[in-house]
């Protein structure tokens, strides 16, 4: 834990206390999205102080060309940016001339910023004295709206406290803003108009490259007293226009500017459209009005909140966490759009670039799976579908031929976009994760039509992409992987990752079942494939050669499979007898000293066993969990809760708890010392799979929901629904056991601790602690 300011609350983010230290980290934390554009929780008014100014729309990129000291044959041309967009936020606020600024005020007092999680919302308050000794008691509140997404409102209000003051407001729109996170300082946008309309205006303006146009947008409007104040054009630039408004404000009186503003683009109207569609989007929220939209906002919260909510009693920090989790994840991405994914970061900073990592379908298709629908989940896949061709693209750039498919790293348009070359060149394991989702969204789901529609062709690409990838070793005997990165990224350039060949060999294996299921059950989308992919029974046979013949390390002395070949060479001293003034060893230690460690940045061969669980014993789990979780320094933010759920299936709840504590408050807590340049967004799923697959103990065994509820020690209870095959079921656990609800009108039978139970709908289905 690298801070602890944020206010412990079941439904609210809550910081008090004015700190410019904390300005960067807090704008991370209570950032705002819809699914369709996010912004970081920057101030309205003007700040001189430090910060990181983001405002982000949902697709919209820029192809950054890449940036390394030695090319080499393959890299990509471009490491995909996510763009900040034009800044359509901001609020000049002057008294008697003063700017308001909180950087340069003498005093500033009852600071308190709320992002309130149920309703969608956020507010900061303040009282500040400015280098003229005006005093100003302020108060905002902002939310995205969900029902319109183009849209986002402010409520700006002012009292002066010390006297009488002449009040000024000037709400602009800004598109001269540039990334932080930028390989050559390009400009990313061109600005092709400003102009206004009433007390409206515009920018137009398209990103260089790749042409996105977008229109952003303002209305303001100035009550004082009841009345409205008129407001005229104000400073126009080439790149920025404002509104200028100003009033003579009595001590103790309010005055209230409300802005409603954001974006209109051309992912989703025609180019020449983008003003007219502006206005559109105004004319309706002006018809809502503030109070009505925010209205609006706060019953669209409720009806996300009603599927995806997991409540905890008596831990206020644990339920805190996961809700957190549970709203920035709905935040980021809501599944309307095919087009979308999950971005590491969401709308909450840069880093990482692309859109898409196999964070998504290794981690937050669950998610999405359980707490939404089938429809969803579908256009996750989807996406990969639409990006196969990209894909094949890909693997031919490396030498790989005959339709092999290669998913990138990092994507925004299917176009591997990641510059790193252990990461572009060897992460190769990427490929099974996209495989495992299918197959995953199958067994949960039983909507089979995926796999004929789409996935078989995918699976294809990727199977021959893994019987290219192996080669024959005579030492060995066996086919081998050789030069890889597993998940692990504290080890590159390996030989034989476990992980990265059980998934081959997997995979492999489940295409050819899906051939023949899908010839036997679909054939005519079995020849329509087969006519694309010209795939052969020859070729099938030299796939099953490889996935007959995979090598696989193993240590007999420890009776464990290995990480990789070299593993044991190393210097194996634990995690815990580390100094604590080493660590993160990712920001203490030289790159070479990290590489030459046994250290473990995340789940590796763990990974394996969560995603087969099923292929293992109890036994064989335990002893690879006690084996490599001791070298596992736990720095990426992927890595706690997968340790989580497994501590949880062996019995061990406190060190679940634990993990699962890390997990949820990864980023509330800041852990890893990098809050400040965004949210881990994807590993956010992560801690909703340590209640519902870790306490909880949701699994599908043999085609049958199955629960083995636990519950930490701290905890009163817990409850959280999932959505199994379009059945709703509420699962609540106390240390009396667990009660399943079951909404819908026909009965279901689940497993509990291993045991068939009938639920029957409506009424509450107790099962005792065993």
């Amino acid at each position: 834990m690298n801070q602890d300011y944020i206010r412990p609350d079941d439904w609210s983010i809550i910081e008090e206390g004015f700190d410019a230290d904390r300005v960067k980290s807090s704008e991370s934390m209570f950032s705002l999205g819809n699914g369709a554009m996010g912004q970081r929780a920057n101030f309205e008014e003007q700040y001189s102080g430090p910060t990181f100014q983001g405002s982000y729309i949902a697709g919209v990129y820029y192809p950054d060309k890449t940036r390394v000291g030695w090319w080499k044959n393959g890299y990509p041309e471009y490491f995909a940016k996510v763009l900040n967009a034009p800044n359509w936020i901001g609020i000049n606020v002057f008294a008697d001339g003063e700017a308001l600024d909180l950087s340069t005020c003498k005093k500033v007092k009852h600071f308190r910023r709320e992002l309130n999680m149920k309703e969608g919302w956020y507010k900061r308050s303040f009282v500040a004295t400015m280098p003229n000794d005006v005093t100003l008691e302020v108060k905002s509140i902002r939310f995205l709206s969900l029902d319109l997404d183009e849209v986002g409102a402010i409520q700006y209000e002012v009292v002066p406290l010390s006297g009488d003051v002449e009040i000024q407001f000037n709400p602009y729109l800004d598109s001269g803003i540039q990334n932080e996170d930028s390989n050559w300082d390009d400009q990313f946008w061109n600005t092709t108009k400003v102009s206004t309309e009433g007390h409206r205006a515009f920018i137009e303006s398209h990103t260089l490259k790749t042409h996105f146009s977008v229109a952003t947008f303002m209305q303001a409007q100035l009550e004082h007293q009841g009345s409205s104040i008129p407001g005229e054009i104000g400073t126009k630039t080439a790149k920025s226009i404002g509104l200028h408004f100003s009033q003579k404000v009595n001590k103790g009186e309010s005055i209230i500017l409300t802005k409603f503003g954001g974006y209109t683009g051309d992912r989703n109207h025609p180019k020449d459209q983008l003003l007219q569609a502006a206005n559109e989007a105004l004319d309706k929220a002006s018809e809502l009005g503030f109070k009505g939209l925010f209205q609006q906002q706060k019953e669209a919260w409720g009806r996300i909140w009603e599927m995806s909510d997991i409540t905890i009693e008596g831990d206020v920090k644990a339920q805190q966490g996961i809700r957190f989790n549970i709203f920035q994840l709905n935040q980021t991405y809501l599944g309307k759009d095919s087009r979308l994914n999950i971005g590491p970061k969401g709308f909450t900073g840069e880093k990482y670039g692309g859109s898409t990592y196999w964070d998504t379908e290794a981690y937050c298709l669950p998610f999405y799976m359980c707490t939404k629908n089938q429809t969803v989940a579908w256009n996750l896949l989807k996406y990969r579908y639409n990006h196969l061709e990209k894909a094949i693209e890909n693997a031919e750039l490396l030498g790989f031929e005959n339709g092999a498919a290669l998913y990138p790293m990092v994507t925004m348009n299917g176009e591997e976009c990641h510059n790193e070359w252990e990461i572009t060149f060897e992460e190769i394991h990427r490929n099974g994760a996209i495989a495992f989702a299918i197959y995953n969204y199958y067994r949960y789901t039983t909507d089979y039509s995926y796999i004929p529609e789409m996935g078989l062709e995918v699976l294809i690409g990727i199977a021959r992409f893994w019987h290219q990838r192996a080669n024959w070793s005579a030492n060995k005997e066996k086919y081998v992987i050789l030069g890889v990165t597993g998940p692990n990224e504290y080890e590159n350039n390996v030989n034989n990752n476990w992980y990265t060949n059980y998934l081959a060999k997997w995979t492999i294996d489940f295409t050819i079942e899906q051939l023949a299921k899908v010839k036997e059950g679909y054939p005519e989308d079995y020849q329509r494939v087969i006519g694309i992919t010209k795939l052969t029974d020859d070729e099938v046979e030299k796939w099953e050669e490889v996935a007959g013949n995979l090598y696989f390390p193993y240590s007999k002395k420890h009776q464990v499979y290995l990480q990789q070949d070299g593993f044991l060479d190393k210097e194996m001293i634990k995690a815990a007898d580390l100094e604590k003034s080493e660590r993160p060893i990712n920001q203490k230690w030289s790159w070479d000293r990290i590489l030459r460690s046994p250290y473990i940045k995340q789940a590796d061969v763990l990974q394996g066993f969560y995603f087969f669980e099923d292929h293992f014993t109890l036994e064989e789990l335990e002893r690879h969990f006690d084996f490599y979780e001791p070298f596992t320094v736990h720095e990426s933010s992927l890595s706690p809760c997968v340790h989580s759920i497994q501590a949880a299936k062996l019995g061990r709840m406190e060190q679940a708890y634990r993990l699962y504590l890390r997990t949820s408050r990864l980023d509330l807590d800041d852990y890893n010392n990098e809050v400040e340049e965004g949210l881990h967004i994807t590993s956010m799923a992560g801690t909703w799979m340590s209640i519902v697959e870790g306490f909880g103990g949701m699994r599908v065994i043999n085609d049958k929901l199955s629960f083995t509820p636990q519950i930490p020690k701290q905890w009163k209870a817990y409850s959280f629904k999932v959505n199994f095959r379009n059945r709703i079921i509420k699962v609540t656990v106390t240390d009396k056991g667990a009660d399943f609800e079951l909404q819908g009108h026909e009965e279901m039978s689940i497993r509990v601790n291993g045991e068939r139970v009938v639920l029957t709908p409506k009424t509450m289905n107790h099962v005792s602690e065993h």
